[in-house]
């Protein structure tokens, strides 16, 4: 029988919102945190005996401008700036509480700052920090490969310390972690330049082809084995847009054949019966794209399965008809 016994320093949830939307092309997603709070996020971890404080939203407003030179293509590069120093001290501070820091996003760019604040908490404990990129898109471009210049397309590369935005964090520390401790999962969607840099540097990549070939649970016991093996600590960056567009439509960039609900679920699962979860993303979700919180609420669920709750124990809903009724 699985051994589902939360560990310790998993009873203690932190929420922190960041609202921030122009990494991406699509507008829309500064409004994800308040739709994971109304699809009941807090009180779904509530109910499985967790401890949960809500630090709201942070806000970049007094923040003021570095003085270096943005890059020439990277779009809203001083917006992003603000917003990744201030993600990177505040979630360096909540780490530091010894809870696990959920970041509400917002789109991915949001991990330039969640993934460093967590990279510096466990470099400064002796352990090194694991990223699991459950994502359409690699999101391995820098300035230099990058088509569009959206940010968020630059996040993956910036944490493992590729260059081209080396004045983000301005004077504050960057903490980058190596790019084999880097995991991408559900990836259906890469540039040309972009693929040439991750064979480069390596990454690995599990994508739907090898999810339909072996399945995820294969593939991701092959992960938490590998984080197991260094003693290491893993931070899961969610974007809603893993999902398939039919499971998560609030999303501003689609991409056909993702994971289904049960695929997901497993995941989560999988990962929750690992213990090795240290923080989380959830990314691009847009409610002003989503079907009357569809997406939100999904997203709520797996949260859910990533902390100890278990699909097969999910009451029927009261407008259903269970089976043998």
């Amino acid at each position: 029988m699985t051994d589902r016994t939360m560990p310790d320093r998993a009873r203690r949830i932190a929420l922190l919102g960041a609202p921030i939307d122009m990494g991406a092309s699509q507008r829309g997603t500064l409004m994800g945190p308040a739709a994971l709070r109304t699809a009941g996020l807090a009180t779904l971890l509530e109910s499985l005996d967790i401890d949960v404080v809500d630090y709201g939203d942070l806000s970049v407003a007094d923040v003021r401008d570095l003085v270096d030179s943005p890059p020439a293509k990277a779009n809203h590069y001083r917006e992003i700036q603000r917003w990744t120093r201030v993600l990177s001290r505040r979630g360096y501070e909540i780490a530091n509480t010894g809870a696990i820091p959920i970041f509400l996003g917002g789109d991915h760019t949001l991990s330039m700052g969640s993934v460093n604040a967590m990279a510096r908490h466990w470099q400064e404990r002796g352990q090194e920090l694991f990223v699991l990129w459950l994502d359409a898109h690699a999101d391995y471009n820098t300035p230099e490969t990058t088509i569009t210049a959206n940010m968020h397309g630059m996040s993956a590369a910036f944490l493992c310390g590729e260059p081209g935005l080396d004045g983000l964090l301005g004077e504050d520390p960057r903490a980058s972690i190596d790019p084999d401790r880097l995991d991408l999962f559900g990836t259906r969607s890469t540039d040309k330049l972009e693929k040439d840099l991750m064979r480069a540097r390596r990454i690995r990549v599990a994508d739907m082809r090898q999810i339909d070939e072996f399945g995820v649970a294969v593939l991701i016991r092959r992960v938490i084995e590998r984080v197991k093996a260094s003693n290491g600590v893993l931070h899961v960056s969610f974007d809603v847009d893993f999902l398939d567009p039919c499971v998560a439509p609030g999303v501003g960039t689609t991409v056909p054949g993702g994971a289904t609900y049960r695929e997901a679920h497993l995941i989560m699962e999988l990962l929750y019966d690992s213990g090795l979860v240290g923080s989380v993303d959830i990314v691009e979700l847009n409610p002003f794209l989503d079907e009357r919180g569809r997406t939100a609420r999904t997203a709520v669920e797996l949260i859910g399965s990533l902390f100890g709750q278990q699909i097969t124990d999910r009451p029927t809903p009261s407008n259903a008809i269970a089976p043998g009724e």
